[in-house]
């Protein structure tokens, strides 16, 4: 498996609008192949901006490379600059590959 994250520093007091752009834009997520889930997560808050980050799990490196290279990827960020600025900077990029995956078995669905 292959996490994809970026890390988005929102400026104080914009958090609701960052939020509400994430919750009803349109992903087209779930029309690649390979793609498992994603989450958006809210973190700490600092003096300037609480840290938020955008996880997605894919089935490996290459199905999450072959969304960065869809019509689907342009579309779902078509609207991404076009806003009054939201975070410090550009968000910050991190993908990782799964070594190891440990599982409760005790616990089914837990989201």
């Amino acid at each position: 498996m292959f996490i994809a994250m970026n890390r988005f520093k929102v400026i104080k007091g914009e958090e609701k609008a960052f939020e509400h752009l994430w919750l009803s834009r349109e992903t087209y997520l779930d029309q690649l192949p390979g793609f498992i889930e994603f989450r958006l997560l809210r973190g700490p808050e600092r003096d300037d901006h609480t840290l938020y980050s955008s996880h997605t799990l894919w089935a490996d490196k290459e199905m999450f490379a072959a969304w960065t290279q869809s019509e689907q990827f342009r579309a779902a960020h078509a609207k991404a600059g076009g806003n009054k600025p939201l975070h410090l900077g550009h968000p910050e990029f991190e993908g990782f590959e799964t070594i190891q995956l440990i599982r409760n078995p005790r616990l089914q669905d837990v989201a």
